[in-house]
Parts: C-alpha cells; structure tokens; sequence
C-alpha cells in the first residue's frame, strides 16, 4: 500500500475506532509498517487539518477530537474495484442488483481523473465463474497490487508445479482468475515474455520501485469468452 492509501485507510480507522482510538502499535500491525512510520503519517494528517489527538504513555493513542470531523470518505480506485470485483464474482447473490447501483452512485460522484483510474485499474482484472482454489499469502498479493496499480516491476520467488523453484522480475500487467485460481498475468523480464503466474505458488514477492511503461494489450491475449472484467454488465 503507497503513502497516500495508507494515509486514507488510517483516517477511516480512526473514524470506525471512535472513542477508543487507536495505539500506534496496534495501527502498525494491521497496516504493516512500524509504529515510528504510523506517527509520521498521523503528523501529516494533523498537519494537514485532520482533527486527531494524539495521547502519549500507557493507554494513550490516537483518536478523533471531540466532535470533530475527518474528511468525507472516498474510495480509492482500489477499494472501488474490489467492490466492483465481488459483485462481479457473485452476479446472483442476494442484494446484488442493489449493490451495483450503490457502485454506480459511487463512480457517479467521483472527480473525472479518479473514475478514470478506477475504469483503468478495472480493465486490469477480470474473472471467470468457476470453483475457488488457493490464494496468496495477504502480504504477497498487496506486493502484486501495487505493482499492477503503480506499474511497478516486481520480484518473484516462484515455485512451479513440479517444484522448481525460479526468481524472476516480472512486469505485472493483468490479474486474471480462471480455473478455480488466481493468475498473476505479466512481462517476464527473465524469460523476455509473457507469463501466467498461479499467486498461490509465489513463495515471495518484491516492488522493486523500477517502473514500466505498460505493453499492447495484445501481447497478452483475450480473455475468454465467458470471462468478465470487474466493471461488465
């Protein structure tokens, strides 16, 4: 997760802890990172209006100020095509109708370069209705996340299905699920091609903080027929 989502997430946090607040501590384990790098990012949400209070010794932490407001919430373009990716995964469920308008409100309101990423970031994944397998550890898939979101190369420790065991720096283009499995879609710069990588099977994953300008759709192929990208009807 880059700065700015974390810096989002962390004021949603604090808005669902209310009263309670938040240690650093315990805002580091669930976001990953260490505690000294939680009280920067709370100094810039204070810095920049946030009405956060900061309480230090034993039981102290963090929290909203009286009455005080945070921001209005927004999604970022990864929590709108998550959403987007579950409706689309259970087309039939109970409410789904509902929760596609809901959906539709959402982008309805978004500013025009913010729709634009979530449609962009979208296009990116796409889904076939098939049985569930395995999935990747959380903190492998954020490192693929991120990558595919930033266009970030990443590095792979990867294990294939004889068990060999290969490191690879891959461009990550699309996320694909078909097969009862999740695939990492990418340039691999170690074979100077396209790979499909089963994300249950990375061992490890890395941003490497390179970027990449994205390759022609084509190169990658089109997905089947009855696949649907996350914003489909």
């Amino acid at each position: 997760m880059d700065r700015p989502a974390r810096l989002h997430a962390l004021t949603e946090e604090l808005r669902r802890a209310g009263d309670r607040g938040r240690t650093a501590e315990q805002l580091a384990a669930q976001f990953e990172v260490t505690p000294r790098t939680i009280k920067r990012d709370i100094a810039v949400l204070q810095s920049s209006g946030a009405a956060i209070r900061a309480t230090a010794g034993p039981g102290g932490g963090y929290g909203i100020i009286g009455n005080g407001t945070l921001p209005p919430v927004n999604f970022t373009p990864a929590q709108a095509v998550s959403v987007a990716l579950a409706l689309t995964a259970f087309r039939d469920a109970p409410f789904a109708t509902d929760g596609r308008a809901a959906l539709a409100k959402l982008l309805d309101v978004m500013d025009t370069e913010s729709r634009e990423r979530v449609e962009r970031l979208g296009a990116k994944v796409w889904i076939r209705r098939d049985t569930t397998g395995g999935s990747a550890e959380p903190r492998i898939r954020r490192v693929v996340e991120d990558g595919l979101q930033r266009e970030l190369m990443v590095s792979l420790r990867y294990v294939d299905r004889d068990g060999g065991r290969t490191e690879r720096v891959v461009e990550p283009h699309l996320l694909a699920h078909t097969r009862g499995s999740w695939f990492l879609v990418a340039w691999c710069l170690s074979r100077a091609g396209v790979r499909w990588f089963r994300l249950d099977r990375v061992s490890d994953a890395t941003l490497t903080g390179r970027s990449f300008v994205p390759r022609d759709p084509d190169l990658f192929g089109e997905p089947p027929a009855d696949a649907r990208t996350v914003f489909d009807r």
